[in-house]
C-alpha cells in the first residue's frame, strides 16, 4: 500500500495496529473494572451486616454486626479491625477501604466507619440501631 508521501505500509499493518490498540484499551478497561469489582463485594457485605445490625433484637446484636461491618470496611490491617469478631469479607481482599483507589469513595467509606464507631460507642439500643441504619444507607448509596 503506497501513501502519497512515499511512505509504504506493509499489507495488513493497519489491521494489526488497530487490533493492538483496541486490545490494549480493552485490557486496561477490564483491569480497572476488575479492581473496582474487587471492592464492591466487600461494600455489599458490609451493607448487609449494617442491615443485620439495624434489625438486631438487642444492643449486643447491633454491636456484633457493626463489628462485622467495620471488619469488611477496614480489613485486617485497619485500626478499627476487631480480630475477636468475624470478618465476613476475609477472603474478598484487604478491606473495602484499602482496596479502593477512588479518593471520593474512600471518604464515603471512612464516613461509614465513623458512623459505625458511633453505634459501637453507645450502649443505648435506639442510638446504636439508628447508627446502623445510617451506615447501611451510606453503603447502599455509594
Amino acid at each position: 500500500m503506497n501513501i502519497h508521501s512515499g511512505f509504504t505500509l506493509r499489507p495488513g499493518f493497519a489491521v494489526r495496529f488497530v487490533s493492538t490498540v483496541f486490545g490494549t484499551t480493552l485490557a486496561l478497561l477490564i483491569s480497572s473494572s476488575a479492581l473496582a469489582a474487587d471492592m464492591a463485594p466487600q461494600v455489599k457485605t458490609a451493607a448487609v451486616h449494617a442491615g443485620l445490625a439495624s434489625q438486631a433484637a438487642d444492643v449486643k446484636g447491633v454491636h456484633t454486626h457493626l463489628h462485622h461491618t467495620l471488619n469488611c470496611l477496614v480489613g485486617p490491617d485497619g485500626d478499627d479491625f476487631d480480630s475477636d469478631e468475624m470478618n465476613p469479607c476475609g477472603d474478598m481482599g484487604k478491606g473495602a477501604i484499602p482496596d479502593n483507589k477512588d479518593d471520593d469513595m474512600k471518604k464515603k467509606l471512612e464516613g461509614a466507619v465513623e458512623k459505625a464507631n458511633s453505634g459501637l460507642d453507645t450502649d443505648d439500643y435506639d442510638e446504636a440501631k439508628t447508627a446502623a441504619m445510617s451506615v447501611q444507607k451510606m453503603l447502599e448509596t455509594k
